[in-house]
């Protein structure tokens, strides 16, 4: 493969994730598709109508992952979430601030990203505030703690850190077989868990349930099948084309938004290149916006107070310092890493609920004192 052969391929790439990112966010707009929405509903009404939709969502991305892997279309070990360590304070402490500050900002980064497209003034304000915060804690001040702090705790195994080679090493049996029957197990179990609920058999639950996990599925197939190339003209070695990490990627929403506003900064300087990472933020922007002009649900919305815009300042931080030391956000880690079982992920979407539970009690707590 010579250099244009290259860039061709380069820009199929981006395009694919571009309009895979659009999907997502058009499905999010028309459905309400919430992470934080969903447990919110469950705490505050007792409704597990959106939670069914995240579910059904992680057991379509993780079948449609490991049916790629088991078929050699795609290599489980390559992934941006393949580690032999174990980061499990990292994932713990982060998804931690991640998720209170999900509550504190009215949405996680995906969430962010629908509402800037519904015309929401307040994510726009979150987004750059999030991208700074995650650029600072990805290589900054913030940087320089995570590393010398949780990052130095970590559990080493001899192989990749997920539940698929964990079982293959007892069954006897390659990771990508082992990681089918468990998604099938696992997945379906999921799917079907979802399907159970005589409320959530409707159209919109359906399309974000199905609609979101093909997604994660498609770009996990645009960037481990379309962008892979064995052997890079340049470096003669194989690579993920398109890619901040060097890996294969999904969707993601904190880290992508610090490249882009850094892609935005630097414009003019060369190095600065698209990724599937900055394309998607644009993508779920703009099928946002789309679906909300053709729907006319398309609405002006500013900050309330001086205090609600402290809650979404502060939210947007913890976020952007969460989302990076734990490895991504509620879509980063609660679908594309957990749909490849990789046991941080697990770790890391269990503490994100667990500090969105908490931050919905502080709120409860906060209208009771000043009622």
């Amino acid at each position: 493969m010579d250099i244009t052969q290259l860039n061709t391929l380069t820009t199929q790439v981006l395009w694919a994730a571009f309009i895979l990112s659009m999907l997502f966010g058009a499905i999010a707009q028309r459905t309400h598709f919430c992470t934080m929405g969903a447990v919110s509903d469950i705490i505050n009404m007792g409704d597990w109508t959106r939670m069914r939709m995240w579910g059904m969502a992680i057991g379509v991305a993780m079948i449609g992952f490991y049916g790629m892997a088991a078929a050699g279309v795609i290599d489980p070990s390559k992934t941006l979430y393949a580690s032999n360590r174990l980061i499990w304070l990292s994932a713990l402490v982060g998804g931690l601030l991640f998720g209170f500050g999900m509550v504190l900002a009215s949405g996680c980064g995906s969430k962010t990203l629908v509402r800037i497209g519904g015309g929401n003034l307040k994510s726009l304000v979150v987004f750059v505030v999030m991208g700074v915060a995650a650029f600072a804690t990805l290589k900054g001040i913030t940087a320089v703690l995570r590393v010398a702090t949780v990052d130095q705790v970590a559990i080493d195994f001899s192989n990749n850190a997920a539940l698929s080679n964990w079982a293959a090493g007892v069954a006897g049996v390659s990771p990508a077989l082992a990681g089918l029957v468990l998604a099938l197990m696992l997945g379906g179990g999921l799917i079907l868990w979802a399907l159970l609920g005589a409320e959530f058999r409707r159209f919109d639950n359906l399309l974000a349930g199905l609609g979101i996990g093909a997604v994660i599925a498609g770009m996990w197939w645009v960037s481990g099948h379309l962008g892979y190339v064995a052997e890079h003209p340049d470096t003669l070695q194989d690579a993920f084309l398109a890619t901040n990490s060097g890996r294969m990627e999904a969707l993601s929403f904190v880290s992508p938004v610090a490249y882009t506003i850094d892609w935005l900064m630097f414009f003019s300087d060369k190095s600065k290149l698209l990724t599937i990472g900055i394309v998607s933020v644009f993508g779920v922007v703009a099928g946002s916006t789309l679906y909300s002009l053709l729907s006319r649900s398309f609405r002006w919305e500013g900050f309330r107070d001086a205090e609600d815009t402290a809650n979404h300042l502060a939210g947007a931080v913890l976020m952007g310092v969460g989302g990076v030391t734990a490895m991504g956000c509620t879509i980063g880690q609660g679908l594309s890493g957990v749909s490849t079982l990789s046991a941080t992920s697990i770790v890391a979407v269990t503490a994100i609920v667990a500090g969105c539970v908490v931050g919905l009690r502080y709120q409860v707590w906060r209208l009771e004192r000043s009622a």
